[in-house]
């Protein structure tokens, strides 16, 4: 991660592209809060098609505000990247007219891999709380996030780079 000011333009028009084509997380109401080189801030309103049968956020939901933030936070280096797995641990619930916070951060990159640690907070108008901890790992698949990404044919990933 470099906090210089060419890797933080670089990083916001990434995501800026991306979030262009990432229909998912405008159809939820998800906004870009903050982005730099291998991090990514988003929130999430707690909508009522979002509630499950206990009256709390579906954790699909969170888990789904938690995968943006990684997503946009390992494709600030222009380099198509998509997860290749996840582990997240549920700490509380989330509820109707929350605002969800996600805030992603890279941890390790290596070659074509890399962790990033996603912490969900709730934001209920007092300090924010934490809802879950999510750790992706991620993988580069080949292509540009600014040249429009790679093809998908036949449900699967075309690579443009070994």
């Amino acid at each position: 991660m470099s906090d210089a000011p060419a890797d933080i333009q670089l990083a916001r028009q990434c995501v800026e592209a991306l979030y262009a084509r990432d229909r998912a997380s405008q159809h939820l109401g998800m906004t870009i809060e903050a982005v730099g080189p291998g991090r990514a801030t988003m929130t999430m309103p707690v909508t009522a098609t979002m509630v499950n049968g206990h009256d709390i956020c579906h954790g699909g939901y969170v888990v789904l505000v938690a995968d943006s933030a990684f997503a946009f936070a390992c494709n600030t280096y222009d380099r198509v990247t998509v997860a290749a797995g996840l582990d997240v641990t549920f700490l509380r619930a989330a509820r109707l007219g929350d605002v969800l916070v996600a805030t992603a951060v890279e941890r390790a990159r290596v070659g074509k891999s890399g962790i990033y640690d996603v912490t969900v907070a709730r934001k209920t108008g007092g300090e924010p709380e934490v809802v879950a901890e999510f750790r992706g790992r991620s993988r580069v698949v080949g292509g540009t996030v600014l040249a429009g990404g790679t093809q998908v044919a036949g449900g699967g990933m075309q690579t443009t780079e070994e």
